[in-house]
Parts: C-alpha cells; structure tokens; sequence
C-alpha cells in the first residue's frame, strides 16, 4: 500500500471521489511564547529536516513542545529545524548527506509528499539490497495534508465558471490553445493563457502538478503505469500543458511574489492566469503573504484580486507531509523515541489547530474553517483523490517531463572581474573557480532542445563594450565549427580568467536586448547573470535606465532575467530589483560554496 493511501483510507467515509467536510478544534491563531525549561546534563538532540512551507511553523511547535517540559526516559529533547526543499533533501540524502554543503544532517525528515519518500527508496534500492535501508519500508505517518490546486485570480476563475464550474487540465489545454486566449471569454485584453508551474525534480507542486496531468491526459485516477506515460495522446496532451508555462523554478514562491508585486500596482491580471500550488498557499497569498511564513502575516496588505482554488476534475493528488524517521546509523535508540514523542505532540488536537489555522488540513484530511469559499477556497468540493503511482512510473514521469516540457532559450552571462579571483572555501579555491564548476554542472539540466549561449562581463572586454560573447545561442547539441555547443561551453568556461572591473549595468540591459531580439514564442526566453560585485563603469549607464530598459516590453514577448548574487560583495538589492522587473528571480550565494546549489536551482527555471 502506497503512503498517500494509507493517510486517505483512516478517513471514515472517504473514497476516490471526497467531500472533504469537517474539522478538528480551530486552536490558537498563533504561538506561544514561552521560556524553554532548563534542558541541561545529557539532552536527546532531535534534528528535523522540513519542507518550506511549514518549517516555520514547526519551529514554533517545536518551542512549545520543549517548553512543556516533557521528558523520554527521563531525558530532555532539543529539536533543531531547518528547511529544505522537498526534492533537494531527496537528492541530498540519494546520495549521501553532506553537512558543509546540505547542512545538519536529519535524524527526521517531513518532505511535502510521500511521493519523494518513494522516490528515495527507490534511488538507494542498490545500498538497500546490501543491507542498508535508509527509510523504513512502512509508511510513513502524516503530520497535516494539503491538496494540489490550481490558483487563478478571481476575474479569470469566475469568466471560466467558478464556483459552479468544476474545471480542469484539459479546460487549461483548450484556453491555451485557442488563439483568441482570454478574448474567447470577453477579456483579450489578460492576453494568451499564461501558467506558472515548478520545476518537478525540486518542487512537490510541481511533481504533483506533472503527475496530475497525465493523470488527466489518460482519464484514469488510479494504477498509472509506465505504458500509460509512453502513450503518444498523453505525452501529446502534456506537451500542450507544458507549452503555456511562462518559466519553471524550485519554488512556488516565485510565481506569487511577482503576482503580488504586479497586484501592487494594479497589474494582477497581466502577469499570470494560472499557478499550480497547494491550497494553503492560496490562502496565504490571499492574506498579502506569499511565503506562508507566519512571521511575516499581516506585514503586508491583502491583494487588490484574490487568487481562488481550482480543484481539477480529473483528479488531484495531497501533500500528506510525512514524518520519516529515518533509519540510518546515526539515528539511535533514544533518538526514536524522542521523535515518536514528538510526533504524538504535532498529531495532539491542540498542534493539529495550529496547522488548521495556517490553513493546513489535518493530518486526516479535515479542513479547518479557514478552507471557506470566502478565502477562496471550496471545502465542500467534491474531488478525486489520485492514487500516486508507483516508483518507477514517477521516475518516468520525470524523465517524460523532461523530453516534454516547453524549451529555455538561454543566455548565461557570467562575471570575471578581478574580484572573481578572490580565494574561498580553502583549498585553493577562489570564486571564480567555484562559479566555473558550477555552470558546468548545471549544464547537465538543460535538453538537447534548449538553445544557449555564453557572455562574460568585467569592462572594457571588447574596446568600449563591457560584454563579449564567447557561444552564440543555439540549440544545445547542435555543432559549432566541428564541437558540440553543450561540449564548448563547457571549454569555454573552463578556461574562464578574471580582469578588470565589474561593468554591470551595460551588460544587463545588452544582454537582455540581445536575447529579446532573439526570442522565441514556444520557448522561455531568460538570461542568467551571475556577478559578485556592483557595478564600477561610470561611463555607463545608470541604475534608472537599466531599469527602464528592462521593464520594456514585458507584457509582448516576455524575457526573464535570473540574477545570482554571489559573495558578499555583491549588490543584492540592485540584483533584485533587476530581476523584478523582469518578472524573474534573484537568488543568494553570498556564501560562495553554496553556489553548486544556487546554479542548479536557477537553472530549474527551464
């Protein structure tokens, strides 16, 4: 029995198709303070790995628990959370957790879905068969659930029929396809139908989403096997979904943070018609704030257009956020029983109020009275649970997505200022030899479909110019000259070397024109810039004008601009703003031996 299934069925009453009514006590609005109890002598030390969307909230639980003063075998426990993405923790503890790169290492993980658990199985079952099991074969038990749904702005889910409308993917599929796009339903002016999914090897909104799709592309809503994947309809019907993505990435967050900034100023609906997320995040969006992170609830003002839930017809799949203890070497006796004790305190009535009132369902599935139609959500929505598939057919999911999805055409624009030359990490070192093996690695993400093309910057490279191009953009395994594109860039990078000065504004605004006047409409069309300082041309020009430049044209062929800030040095704040007004994102690798990490999420944009 699969995990997913095992959490739906100790619901009474539930079936395939579900009214999730009902709900535990509403507990406390928010948590307590308190002052944790001396925990001196030989404490249990309890590592917990948790996915974003509730770490935070876990570390409030967390507080509590320990400030009860609640005792195994007479010991105390310290819990210690930190966040990590669903499918990088995954891929972390694949291969091996290594704490300077992954950070402290977990003696309980809580991923998002039980879908990554399985994913792990399957990717140690070699170190399993030696004798070595890295989860427990039994399913793991839920600590709170949230279902996948598709968020829409309010205008654009009421102009489609919501709420007495049930719709799904393949109402999506047709909108997307329909060349008159929103004018078909009055409204040509919201433009082509526009969706925002994540990448899903990182996000479980993503492999949900992937999963539901060919769930939907088949009709079935249980038993997807690895025939049904291959089937040329459905990969057709995927291929059509995929097609009306504006970008990918590792997080949802992305995608809310920049509707939330387009609200801001009056442009909610020019952004995005559509974004797979869960359905706690459509509630936190509507409360004016995007991350779920209950610090910051109330920091902001509600949005002008509210985002509503679309539950798919054809079926949806739940987050049942799973509590994996995992059975690793370093994971003794009084560890398990610690997290045990703390597993009955987050299934405890009072901790359950608490994941209802950040607008999770419990553990059972039950929703909390904040899953109401007025905060954009249908509690009495009558929706097919999908079963999730087996290991193998995900992981040929993930392989047809792959071969599937709407292709990047790139340009990827990297700093070699003489402050790249700056030594990092020991061992000889330094960040520009970081960044090089950190493009090369990434390079592996990208298809032979993709188009890309390699800039470096400092100044004054090509007599005034700050930028030279050293791989046209083109098709990845296409030949230049005899070599390989994907086999070039690697060379080229290679033999990367720092000089001069940081000529930033110059090559932002050239770079993005360059790929502007190159775009093309069945592709994402982004650059990637990396730098670790600010810019030093004065001759250029200035912030406001590159700015200007950038938010040019975004509403007619858009390109997205993903900035990494790398070192300490770097203008975090210009990188940001640079990405925004782009609708893209700014990633953080001021700690330069982060950025193998950082590149490879960037490059889940495509």
């Amino acid at each position: 029995m699969i995990a997913i299934l095992a959490v739906v069925l100790l619901i009474p009453g539930w079936h395939a198709l579900t009214n999730w009514g009902g709900h535990l006590g509403s507990g406390s609005q928010a948590a307590a303070t308190h002052t944790v109890k001396d925990c001196s002598g030989d404490p249990i030390t309890l590592t917990l790995v948790a996915s974003p969307e509730k770490a935070q909230l876990i570390r409030e639980l967390a507080a509590d628990y320990m400030a009860s003063g609640r005792r195994v075998g007479g010991r105390c426990t310290k819990i210690v959370v930190s966040s990590k993405s669903s499918g990088e923790a995954m891929a972390a503890l694949a291969r091996g957790w290594r704490k300077t790169i992954d950070g402290p290492r977990p003696d309980v993980w809580s991923p998002a879905s039980s879908a990554w658990v399985q994913l792990l199985q399957q990717r140690t079952a070699d170190t399993d068969r030696a004798g070595f099991k890295l989860v427990p074969e039994d399913p793991p038990p839920s600590i709170a659930a949230t279902p996948l749904v598709v968020a829409m702005p309010r205008p654009m889910a009421e102009a489609l029929g919501w709420p007495s409308r049930q719709l799904g993917w393949a109402d999506f599929l047709r909108l997307s396809r329909n060349r008159q796009g929103w004018g078909e339903f009055g409204h040509p002016e919201w433009g082509a139908f526009k969706l925002g999914k994540t990448n899903p090897n990182f996000s479980t909104s993503g492999l949900n989403a992937t999963i539901g799709i060919f769930f939907a592309a088949t009709g079935g809503t249980s038993d997807l096997t690895v025939r049904d994947v291959a089937d040329p309809k459905a990969r057709a019907f995927v291929a059509g979904v995929e097609q009306s993505v504006v970008h990918y990435g590792d997080t949802t967050l992305t995608f809310l943070s920049n509707l939330q900034r387009a609200d801001d100023r009056g442009a909610g609906l020019s952004y995005i018609s559509a974004v797979a997320v869960e359905e706690k995040s459509v509630w936190d969006y509507n409360q004016g704030n995007p991350s779920g992170d209950p610090a910051t609830l109330g920091k902001h003002s509600k949005p002008h257009v509210p985002l509503v839930a679309i539950y798919p017809r054809e079926g949806t799949l739940l987050s049942d956020n799973p509590y994996v203890v995992l059975a690793a070497s370093w994971v003794d006796g009084a560890k398990r029983k610690a997290a045990a004790d703390f597993l009955t305190y987050l299934q405890s009535p009072s901790a359950q109020g608490r994941f209802q009132q950040s607008a999770f369902r419990n553990y059972l599935g039950r929703p909390g009275p904040l899953i109401a139609e007025d905060n954009g959500l249908l509690p009495g929505q009558q929706v097919t649970l999908l079963s999730l598939p087996a290991p193998a057919v995900i992981d040929r999911i993930l392989t047809s997505w792959a071969e599937l999805r709407k292709p990047a055409n790139v340009l990827l624009v990297m700093d070699v200022s003489g402050s790249m030359d700056q030594p990092v990490g020991g061992a000889g070192n330094s960040r520009l030899g970081l960044a090089k093996q950190a493009a090369i690695n990434s390079l592996s993400q990208l298809a032979s479909n993709d188009q890309v093309g390699l800039w470096i910057f400092a100044t004054h490279l090509n007599g005034k110019a700050d930028y030279r191009e050293l791989v046209p953009i083109g098709l990845m395994d296409a030949q230049v000259e005899g070599v390989q594109r994907r086999a070039l860039i690697k060379a080229e990078v290679k033999g990367l070397s720092s000089k001069s000065d940081t000529g930033l504004y110059d090559t932002a605004l050239a770079s993005y024109k360059f790929v502007k006047d190159q775009q093309s409409p069945e592709a994402i069309n982004a650059v990637v810039l990396l730098t670790d300082g600010v810019n030093d041309d004065d001759n250029g020009i200035s912030l406001n004008r590159l700015l200007t430049g950038l938010s040019t044209g975004q509403s007619d062929g858009p390109v997205r601009m993903f900035t990494i800030a790398y070192g300490s040095d770097a203008d975090q704040e210009v990188l940001r703003r640079m990405a925004q007004a782009t609708n893209g994102a700014s990633y953080d690798s001021s700690d330069p031996t982060s950025i193998d990490q950082v590149f490879t999420a960037v490059i889940s944009n495509f």
